[in-house]
């Protein structure tokens, strides 16, 4: 198989400046996709574009948390139980996980799929903004039911078969391996395609980070690619006055607007024999047969 590398745009449909960073960077094929975010303000500026242009690379970015104090939005049904005080999507995941009703989000997740194909994108593959989803904070995961409702969609969604140990996120979780192996043989039995690994890299500005050594740690995971279908994902977006002064951290959503633009990160691409791909490929050559094992649990779920 070789080192593949999935590089996808996450909070497609943010905003007007995440919009045109990602547009550009679809449009040159410089990355292999994005998530939309049905519920953000710029939902459908992106979601025009991507119909007109019969995108074919565009998934859901599955959005129950709405992080920025400056830039705020709200559930597509409503329910109480999916805001916080002031009216809006939970700030973070905890009080997500404390807060939201599984009933509740189950509903939100159709409605958040059925607005992306009434708005007439071909929805290739499912992610989570945030891993709201994963139970990663009181360990709530609702994981299972997503994994069935994607599998109704017969769609693959972003997770990993296999931990990447040296990954600054997921590789210093203790006792992950446990909950990794359910979800994964979740998937198999739903017969939803995943990925073999997932590659994060720090949201924010690290102390003394520049664009260059950002650049270079980027590079560096290029030569450490294991062999298979790996996924990372940026939140590229383009220099403006307005989000660098009221969103956290985009100084770096500048740079990872920069980086499949540089000619070193692509001149990388080439000299670690490293192939872009896209979720087309794990849907045909990732998929599990699914286990009638089962039929019971999905009778569990619904």
């Amino acid at each position: 198989m070789g080192k593949k590398l999935i590089l996808n745009c996450d909070d497609f449909g943010q905003s007007p400046a995440l919009n045109r960073a990602i547009m550009a960077l679809l449009e040159e094929k410089k990355v292999s996709s994005a998530t939309i975010m049905t519920v953000a303000p710029g939902f459908e500026e992106a979601a025009a574009w991507t119909a007109k242009r019969r995108q074919s690379n565009v998934g859901l970015h599955l959005t129950m948390t709405s992080e920025f104090e400056a830039l705020r939005w709200r559930s597509l049904t409503g329910d109480p139980s999916l805001h916080d005080d002031s009216g809006y999507q939970y700030r973070t995941v905890k009080e997500f996980e404390q807060g939201a009703a599984t009933r509740a989000v189950m509903k939100e997740i159709d409605a958040q799929y059925e607005l992306a194909r009434k708005a007439g994108i071909a929805v290739s593959h499912a992610d989570n903004h945030m891993g709201s989803l994963y139970g990663m904070e009181t360990g709530r995961s609702l994981l299972p039911q997503t994994l069935w409702k994607v599998s109704r969609w017969k769609l693959p969604m972003r997770f990993f078969r296999h931990i990447d140990k040296e990954d600054p996120l997921l590789g210093s979780l203790k006792d992950i391996e446990r909950p990794v192996a359910q979800v994964v043989a979740l998937a198999d039995t739903f017969g939803v395609p995943i990925p073999d690994y997932l590659l994060s890299h720090p949201f924010g500005v690290e102390d003394g980070e520049t664009y260059d050594s950002f650049k270079q740690s980027m590079i560096a995971k290029l030569y450490r690619l294991p062999e298979g279908v790996c996924e990372t994902y940026i939140h590229p977006g383009v220099p403006d006055p307005w989000m660098q002064e009221h969103i956290p951290n985009y100084e770096k959503r500048v740079w990872e607007y920069r980086l499949p633009f540089d000619d070193d990160f692509a001149y990388a691409l080439r000299d670690a024999d490293v192939e872009l791909t896209d979720y087309r490929y794990v849907q045909e050559h990732l998929k599990r047969p699914r286990l009638r094992s089962g039929l019971k649990l999905v009778r569990l779920l619904r």
